[in-house]
This record gives C-alpha cells, structure tokens and sequence, in this order.
C-alpha cells in the first residue's frame, strides 16, 4: 500500500495518481511536449482532466504525436478524417483551433527563438514557487495567466482562456501548485 501524501485531485485514479506524479508540475521548456499540453488543455475546456488523460494515447495518434510542424499543415480532408476520430473529442471548433494554433506556435517560435522562450519569459524562467496548504486554496486562474492569455489571443490563439493557461502553467511546472504537504511539492521545488 502506497502511503504517499498527494494532492486530493488526483487520489483514486492509478492513471490520475500516476500523472500526478510523475508529469504534473515538472517544468517543461520542450517545444513538443509545451505544445501537446497546449493541445490537450484546449479540448479538456469543459471537460475534465481525466478525461482527456484517457484518451491521451488517441490524441496523440491522432495528432500525429503533436507534431507542430504536421499539424500546421492539416487539409481539410485530415480535419474530416478527425472528426470521425471516436478515440478523441471530436470538436469541430477545437479541432480547427488545434491546427490554427500550431501554425501561431511557429509564429511565436520565429519571433522568439522558440515557443519555451516566450512562455517562459512571463515567469522569468523560473517557476512560481505557491505555497497552497488545501486544494480549495488553489485559483482557477491567477492575474498573470489572464495576461498571459491576452497575448497568445492578440497572436491569434484560439481556446486560450485565462482558467486554460493556468490548467497550461500548472501542467508543464511554470509554477507549483502541488499542496505544500504533497510529497511532489519540494521535489518539483528543487527541480526549479
């Protein structure tokens, strides 16, 4: 039995309890995987989180594994293709956003060096260190993620609300939102 102290969001689910606690939090500046979480942010808005883990495989099959540069260049005919995907959430509006926004990442990419530059620049490379002592403590959303926000709409992003990039900052460890008493909490830390 593992006695583990973890964030209450995640308990009761192996799949939940294992993505917590290996993946979420952990700072990421890889240019695929910042895009895969932007991806899958997009289509849990309105769903749950676990959810879209679920189907985490099928999305990235579907997605040609998040490949930007791919998905850029979708036709119409893979948007069809797409929507009769019943491994993934089959969005239109989503779906469409998915390949728009991989064509803004490589915008931001070419005026920034990179999509990791630019997203971290908010935060000035270093994770914001929370210090939440319950889950219910922990906003949706922060004044920063809604700046954030702001600027990824005027660059033509589509789905990125506020409660999104902050669901987007806490997944790829831009801060740690883990409950201080989480035993990820000081490890995701020390990562920083």
């Amino acid at each position: 039995m593992d006695s583990k102290k973890r964030c209450k969001w995640c308990l009761g689910d192996p799949l939940y309890e294992s993505y917590h606690d290996l993946e979420w939090g952990v700072p990421l500046r890889d240019e695929q995987s910042l895009f895969e979480f932007l991806v899958l942010e997009t289509f849990q808005a309105g769903l749950s989180w676990i959810t879209i883990l679920r189907k985490r495989e099928y999305f990235r099959l579907a997605f040609d594994h998040f490949d930007y540069q791919k998905i850029a260049r979708y036709p119409e005919s893979k948007i069809a293709s797409l929507l009769k995907d019943t491994g993934i959430v089959r969005n239109q509006l989503k779906i469409r956003a998915t390949v728009h926004n991989a064509q803004c990442f490589i915008e931001v990419q070419k005026e920034f060096g990179s999509f990791s530059k630019y997203i971290w620049a908010f935060v000035e490379d270093r994770p914001v260190q929370n210090q939440f002592a319950t889950q219910e403590s922990i906003p949706a959303t922060t004044p920063l993620a809604t700046q954030i926000s702001k600027d990824l709409k005027k660059r033509g992003f589509k789905f990125v609300g506020p409660t999104v990039i902050y669901a987007h900052m806490q997944a790829t460890g831009m801060v740690n939102d883990h409950v201080v008493d989480c035993f990820r909490y000081q490890e995701i830390q020390k990562m920083s």
